[in-house]
């Protein structure tokens, strides 16, 4: 069986010292996209999208710390702790989504308090552009040979020769698509219930959805933490499980609480 090799080279472009790679092409762009996504939102609810004109540094700041940090706290803890201005060098790869999540979060809160918005409204509309960014990241990941499948020899699996000559799942492409699905669901969703609905139900099916997704493809990845003690599941199901358990309760809260009153701060 003739297997796609995949054999790209992960820099887009280079001027002397300088480096433009696919992976921050995909990652910076994806942030441009959804800033057009949520400026579309805005418009929709009788907002002024000039309020967004700083939110990109909020939103960038935010998901490149705390998805460093986790990466470097969770997956390699050993060695950044034992080298920690490592820690800083965030051009040598090592981005965590689940911490990503959560330095996004956090640098919603600051923003929504800084210019008097809701922050329950603001952090269910993110879900829009955040599933847009979390799949152009797995694109971004796919350009660079990195996050790989373990072996297959199923028709699809691809041979990424910069690593070895193995077929393997093209796990990068299983969880861009789905984050794309998912894109799709929470778009549909929005346009389809009330404003005040989406703000309670959304954040739960991004939970949920994205991050059942992560448990499950996590059985088609080789290993990207390896510790001393043989774990039932991944490092990167561990941190999934609770979001998980999010999910499902805010989606249960979102439909016990569909008639009362709106959280609004």
């Amino acid at each position: 069986m003739t297997h796609f090799i995949w054999d790209v080279n992960p820099i887009l472009l280079e001027l002397g010292p300088l480096q433009l790679r696919w992976y921050g092409l995909l990652f910076v762009g994806s942030f441009f996209l959804g800033l057009m996504i949520l400026q579309w939102i805005y418009k929709r609810e009788g907002k002024n999208p000039e309020e967004l004109d700083n939110f990109l540094v909020y939103v960038l700041i935010g998901t490149v710390i705390g998805a460093r940090l986790m990466h470097c706290l969770a997956y390699e803890p050993e060695y950044y702790l034992s080298h920690p201005l490592e820690i800083l060098k965030v051009w040598k790869g090592g981005l965590a989504s689940h911490g990503g999540l959560i330095g996004v979060v956090l640098a919603l809160y600051f923003f929504a308090k800084k210019h008097g918005q809701s922050f329950w409204w603001l952090l269910a509309r993110i879900t829009m552009p955040g599933a847009l960014t979390a799949a152009f990241v797995r694109f971004g990941n796919l350009f660079n040979s990195e996050i790989l499948g373990l072996a297959s020899d199923k028709p699809w699996a691809i041979i990424f020769a910069r690593v070895d000559m193995l077929p393997r799942h093209p796990v990068q492409l299983y969880e861009a698509f789905a984050y794309l699905a998912l894109l799709a669901l929470l778009v549909t969703v929005y346009r389809n219930v009330s404003s005040t609905f989406a703000t309670k139900i959304l954040p739960g099916i991004f939970f949920l959805y994205m991050f059942t997704v992560r448990f499950l493809l996590e059985y088609t990845k080789t290993r990207q933490a390896e510790y001393n003690i043989d774990l039932p599941f991944t490092t990167g199901q561990f941190l999934s499980i609770p979001f998980i358990i999010l999910g499902i309760v805010w989606i249960l809260w979102a439909f016990i609480s569909k008639d009362k009153v709106d959280i609004r701060k």
